[in-house]
């Protein structure tokens, strides 16, 4: 069964929320020239007035300090809009769109990070949302990426923010404090300043579709542009059935890997090198306006820096064929308890999850095998950092 058929455009995204989740996990410690100097990178975006009063209740923050001991739900999203120097990765393209949707979640103690993709095809009840020009769509259901997309001609990211956080309140009674959009133009120059990442390759890859990447079974260290590839190869060889849910897993693979890249290299002691990844990681992006703040994000990852991989879970909301279309996806009955759990601050608890490999030897990332229950495929970075690349 295949989701979700799109063209080209809608094959690059799937990285484009990964910058940003590396960027707070990466306890930044630089000097306040460098935060100064990185600070123009970032859109600030205020969506309050647009997300409406009917919202679920946010919890209560300290006073003296907003980000201690409160837990925090970001939501992070890819937007495929192909304009300016995006368009000459991708190609020009009107409209706007994303396929790249996660709720993270950091707990009050940051000592848990859960990261949870919805899939592109889901079908979820959107709410009324309004345009940029006060015009309003009416409440509906339908695909769950079409909520940011609903104004693509007018290309407001505000707007397009402010619709998917408004579904997704609705749908998972979950409370979204902040929310960051990127486009995937510095995600190249990002994974390139890290050095590269490293993955095991399961199977040898060959993907037409996504700039006829090739890559051979084995131990890889993938550049920016093949990193940007991997992530969203779909159909052609070694990719299993081509679905999109399916690419979900690689994605994350890739995600925990580069977040144990940032955690492993020491930036810190190399001025130069701290300020290529921080550029890179900030260029592209639209945030509300605390994460939009670099002081405020500087403080915020931090306040991370003690989070372990062992506590940093990937997963999907657990989802099952449409009745209706077997090219959609629903959610099941889990989710409402892996949302509950989130809105609630506790661990999440996906069920059944995919066996992590145990062999020790040479270090590498193994993109999972999904599971049989669709969406319960969680993992750490803990889990696919410790396999051998046979």
């Amino acid at each position: 069964m295949r989701h979700a058929r799109r063209t080209r455009s809608h094959r690059i995204v799937r990285a484009i929320a990964l910058t940003v989740t590396a960027v707070l996990m990466f306890a930044v410690t630089g000097t306040a020239v460098i935060v100064l100097r990185l600070q123009g990178n970032v859109t600030s975006a205020d969506i309050t007035d647009l997300l409406g009063k009917d919202r679920p209740t946010a919890a209560v923050p300290d006073p003296n300090d907003p980000n201690a001991g409160q837990a925090l739900n970001i939501m992070l999203m890819g937007s495929d809009w192909r304009g300016g120097q995006n368009a000459a990765i991708g190609g020009a393209d009107p409209g706007m769109r994303s396929d790249t949707a996660i709720v993270m979640h950091l707990s009050a103690d940051r000592k848990r990070i859960d990261l949870v993709s919805i899939p592109r095809d889901t079908i979820v009840d959107i709410p009324a949302c309004t345009r940029s020009d006060g015009t309003t769509r009416k409440a509906h259901s339908g695909m769950f990426n079409s909520a940011f997309g609903f104004d693509p001609q007018n290309k407001d990211v505000a707007v397009a923010a402010a619709c998917t956080v408004k579904t997704v309140e609705a749908v998972t009674h979950v409370r979204i404090d902040d929310f960051v959009v990127v486009d995937f133009v510095g995600f190249i120059t990002m994974v390139d300043a890290l050095g590269g990442v490293q993955i095991c390759v399961p199977t040898d890859i060959y993907s037409p579709d996504a700039n006829n990447v090739r890559l051979t079974a084995g131990l890889q260290t993938l550049n920016g542009a093949l990193a940007l590839d991997f992530a969203r190869a779909r159909k052609g060889t070694g990719l299993g059935d081509g679905s999109d849910t399916n690419r979900i897993g690689r994605q994350h693979a890739l995600l925990a890997a580069m977040v144990r890249k940032v955690q492993s290299k020491n930036l810190l002691t190399n001025g130069p090198a701290l300020l290529q990844f921080l550029n890179a990681a900030t260029s592209s992006v639209t945030a509300s306006p605390d994460l939009a703040d670099l002081r405020t994000l500087t403080g915020l990852a931090l306040s991370l820096r003690g989070t372990s991989g062992a506590n940093i879970t990937f997963m999907t909301i657990p989802w099952s064929p449409d009745p209706t279309d077997p090219n959609r996806v629903v959610m099941t009955a889990d989710a409402a308890g892996i949302w509950a759990d989130i809105a609630q601050d506790k661990p999440v608890t996906p069920g059944t999850q995919t066996p992590a490999p145990t062999t020790t030897g040479q270090a590498a990332t193994t993109a999972p095998t999904p599971t049989k229950t669709p969406g319960k495929d969680a993992i750490t970075a803990d889990d696919v950092t410790t396999s051998v690349c046979g």
